[in-house]
């Protein structure tokens, strides 16, 4: 049994290759469709989804790689010619159709790999090399991007496998010819003067641009439709830049959010009066939280439940500390009021204030994901980090 291919038949490689990929694909997709539409309302269904999806990315990892190998076996291969050259619009269409099966194999799993390492935490690929790739950043735009590319790139390889299982149809029904033969057995068959053209290549990159095209015009934005910025405040102190973040474990991985959109009243003075420095008055909208590839479920009823409760607001004084400061008041997140205490870092210089501060809270006194019980798939604990710049004299 010959290895390599010839001008007539496929070698024992390139038919491994083939049916290995999809067995591999077969299981994939449907994983893939199952995960997304699988619901996370209670501990039990969260995991079984996360264990779904996982089984989805690294099956996605594995096809990527075997994906590019077939390229460079395919790219020092002679290829079997068609073996009815005379065909030529069905030749052009079956080589459009090829070009767009591999252009999917590894644009599918490669925008899913890149929306995996740009979010934190969610459903982690299934061995021991890392959860990240060289040059993607941590970012929920990096995410959503890719996560659009990976459907649309998905839905382009289903249409393209759908095209190529109807073509071998075609041929082993109605020609009663050998193609399937020559793939199935390595059976030579057909002239065996094969003729390249660019033609399907750039058909295949052109539906494949046309996919990567309707998937970013058609990407949701990151808030919800009524979402609204909120609006500037009056400050003592004017916030030129800042961070807020949080980090909850999931899974037993932490994962990173953040609120894009706040604003902070500040009222500060270095010589404390009546013992207090002043005080800040922080208002968040909950509705542009990002929590990577579960931010969706995190603004839910059962979680933020934003739609409800939009607004998140932190009002406290400004007290001296040991080593430093704390802002002690009460934050109003979910319409529930909690006491808070923050400590915090501060460097003033001349009109400028740097400060860092962190917190943790737990999720249960705010009546967040009641029905996740168990620690060990949600975490009670969320760590609250806190970065900002700000000039004096608002």
């Amino acid at each position: 049994m010959a290895l390599t291919n010839t001008t007539r038949s496929y070698g024992a490689v390139e038919r491994s290759f083939h049916w290995l990929m999809a067995v591999m694909i077969l299981a994939a997709v449907p994983l893939g469709l199952i995960a997304n539409r699988l619901p996370h309302d209670t501990p039990e269904a969260l995991a079984r989804k996360v264990e779904v999806f996982s089984l989805h990315k690294t099956l996605g990892v594995a096809i990527f790689g075997m994906a590019l190998l077939r390229v460079l076996w395919v790219l020092v291969q002679p290829r079997p010619a068609p073996l009815h050259p005379e065909r030529r619009i069905e030749t052009a269409l079956a080589g459009a159709v090829h070009g767009l099966l591999y252009l999917s194999l590894l644009g599918v799993p490669l925008a899913g790999w890149v929306e995996h390492a740009a979010s934190d935490g969610f459903a982690p690929i299934l061995w021991p090399l890392g959860q990240s790739l060289p040059l993607v950043p941590k970012s929920a735009a990096v995410a959503e991007v890719a996560g659009a590319l990976h459907v649309a790139f998905g839905w382009s390889m289903i249409l393209a496998m759908g095209l190529h299982v109807a073509g071998a149809l075609k041929h082993q029904l109605a020609d009663r010819d050998e193609t399937l033969a020559r793939m199935a057995w390595g059976r030579a068959a057909g002239p065996g003067r094969a003729a390249r053209s660019a033609g399907p290549a750039l058909a295949a990159l052109a539906l494949y641009a046309a996919a990567a095209g309707g998937a970013l015009a058609l990407m949701p934005a990151s808030r919800p439709e009524t979402a609204t910025a909120l609006a500037p405040v009056a400050s003592d102190w004017v916030v030129e830049e800042g961070l807020l973040g949080f980090t909850v474990r999931q899974m037993g991985s932490e994962v990173g959010g953040s609120f894009p959109d706040w604003t902070a009243a500040i009222r500060f003075d270095e010589t404390p009066v009546e013992g207090r420095h002043g005080e800040v008055t922080v208002t968040i909208a909950a509705d542009s939280l990002t929590l990577g590839a579960v931010t969706e479920q995190a603004r839910s009823a059962e979680f933020l439940d934003v739609a409800a409760h939009p607004r998140a607001i932190f009002q406290a004084e400004i007290l001296p500390a040991d080593q430093g400061y704390i802002a002690r008041g009460t934050l109003d997140l979910r319409g529930v009021e909690v006491p808070v205490t923050l400590p915090f870092r501060l460097e003033i210089e001349g009109d400028l204030a740097r400060m860092e501060g962190s917190t943790t809270l737990d999720r249960r006194d705010f009546g967040i994901g009641k029905s996740h019980v168990d620690e060990a798939a949600v975490g009670f604990g969320v760590r609250v980090d806190v970065a900002l710049t700000a000039r004096r004299g608002g």
